[in-house]
């Protein structure tokens, strides 16, 4: 073999999933068809992409946080000395590195606010964020919206610290499976490898020429997004809104504008994307004749909404938009790319190495292809409520009510994500909460490795005994609580994921299930 994987896309996920598997020792070359990361068809700069709670924890967790802050376009919260979480601070909006700024800013500028559902705003000061299900997020309890640009130039640097393999203008053009490997075909290179994992977007080549199944709707919208400069900014109002024609939306950055028209979807998606175009479609939609001086990068998007039947076919296997496709509204689509590359990563590398339980590469699947299904019908239902008919007048009333609010608000958020998983603890299949410990550190602290982690909190030789059975795949962890709790014990897969917990007195036969159910049989 060349390598160990292959992975064909080189925007974040392809690159979160490649440095994963090489934090876990596995060789990997990641295949990226662009030469010129800065183009603007790859940069996505026409708006920053928001980052969920379980985004921001993926960060966190492998040290990256504070290079995602000083990347993002805006943030609200922060980290100080020791990575300590600091107290809610906007951060002044920046342009992606290659888009100049416009000339003008509107007139003023949009409310903060949590998100949206269906262009209707959630108001900070309504939501709840006293609800359980907020608590303990430790640092990634921030959040805020990066370019991909952006996010894509901080993964590239990490990869290359790693020693990632990224070979640019390289596209993958086809392949063939057998049962022992892939052989890949790029530019006119052949590459031998284990695995093929195909992060390379919505019109994967990797799903196309494996044959995997891409059911769903067809879609039913045009939309564009771009960054512009405009002549007279101040005929916008800031914000999104609705019109008779459909819905506009014009910021946060300057110049960032977003039409959605309900009349069908393009006759040709891939037709140039002209000054002409997008003055047209922002005049008709904002009901205004409001001058577009200058395009800086634009893209053209429907609601087509497709979702593979499996995200895996032998060695060949799917992550990103290659798995799932929808319209962008709520921002899920990079959300859930991270969390299928830091699912996929641990447990690909671990059958790389040959130590993966039976059944451990299919639970990618079993776990992440619930939560891309909500993240179509979350969409879905938000593009039903868009229409010009005004269906949303009643939804409006309740979004603002402070349950309403809560709920949209932790959907959003992704806090309400978890897998279902063997056990009866109230933690398990959920992200770990970021504990503080006696010695000043953090559960999140210890977790920059990328290895699985038990915790001992009671200072219980048995369980340290227990873990020490699995030295290679398994670090045993002895810390006190800085404050009183009943949890003893924690068992944390290399995705964060909850995987056994224990109150009181652990029972040692559960804790040993959960440890050979996802790292195999011990050692010793």
């Amino acid at each position: 073999m060349d390598y160990d994987v292959v992975v064909a896309g080189g925007g974040p996920v392809g690159l979160l999933l490649a440095c994963e598997l090489k934090l876990a020792g596995v060789s990997v070359v990641v295949l990226e068809k662009l030469a010129d990361p800065n183009l603007p068809i790859k940069a996505g700069a026409v708006g920053g992409r928001a980052l969920n709670i379980p985004s921001v924890e993926v960060f966190y967790r492998r040290g990256l946080l504070p290079a995602v802050i000083e990347g993002a376009q805006f943030w609200i919260g922060g980290l100080g000395a020791a990575n300590k979480p600091l107290s809610v601070t906007p951060v002044a909006p920046v342009p992606p590195a290659s888009m100049p700024p416009p000339s003008a800013p509107p007139a003023k500028r949009p409310p903060p606010f949590v998100g949206h559902f269906a262009g209707i705003m959630l108001d900070v000061n309504v939501v709840n964020y006293a609800d359980p299900e907020f608590g303990g997020r430790g640092p990634a309890a921030a959040g805020g919206s990066i370019s991909l640009q952006n996010l894509e130039a901080l993964l590239a640097k990490r990869a290359g610290e790693l020693g990632v393999e990224v070979r640019r203008g390289t596209p993958l053009t086809g392949f063939t499976a057998d049962e022992e490997g892939v052989t890949i075909q790029a530019s006119e290179t052949s590459i031998r490898a284990g695995w093929l994992v195909g992060c390379d977007g919505g019109r994967s080549t990797v799903r196309k020429l494996a044959g995997f199944e891409f059911p769903g709707t067809d879609p039913e919208i045009t939309g564009y997004s771009a960054m512009v400069e405009l002549a007279d900014p101040q005929k916008l109002a800031p914000g999104w809104k609705r019109t008779s024609k459909g819905t506009y939306v014009n910021g946060p950055l300057p110049g960032r504008i977003l039409t959605v028209e309900f009349d069908g979807p393009p006759a040709d998606r891939e037709a140039p994307i002209t000054l002409q175009v997008l003055q047209t479609a922002l005049r008709r939609v904002s009901e205004t004749d409001v001058t577009v001086t200058a395009v800086h990068c634009a893209t053209r998007w429907t609601d087509n909404a497709r979702q593979a039947s499996s995200y895996r076919m032998g060695r060949v296997l799917l992550a990103g938009d290659a798995a799932h496709v929808h319209s962008p509204f709520g921002g899920q689509g990079l959300n859930l790319g991270i969390g299928d590359a830091v699912n996929l990563g641990w447990k690909l590398a671990a059958t790389v190495k040959s130590w993966a339980p039976k059944g451990l590469l299919d639970t990618y699947t079993t776990e992440r292809h619930p939560i891309g299904a909500w993240a179509l019908e979350w969409t879905r239902a938000q593009v039903a409520l868009m229409r010009p008919q005004r269906h949303e007048l009643a939804l409006t009333s309740v979004i603002g009510t402070r349950d309403g609010a809560t709920y949209i608000a932790k959907k959003i958020s992704g806090v309400w994500q978890r897998y279902e998983m063997r056990g009866n603890h109230p933690l398990i299949g959920r992200s770990a909460p970021d504990l503080e410990f006696a010695d000043g550190t953090r559960l999140g602290e210890h977790t920059w490795d990328g290895r699985s982690i038990l915790f001992d909190f009671a200072g219980d030789n048995q369980i340290r005994e227990l873990g020490a059975r699995w030295p290679d795949r398994l670090k045993v962890v002895s810390v006190r609580h800085k404050e009183s709790s009943e949890l003893s014990a924690i068992f944390i897969r290399p995705d964060g994921c909850v995987a056994w917990a224990a109150n009181g007195q652990p029972n040692l036969d559960d804790a040993k299930n959960a440890l050979t159910e996802w790292l195999g049989e011990s050692g010793m």
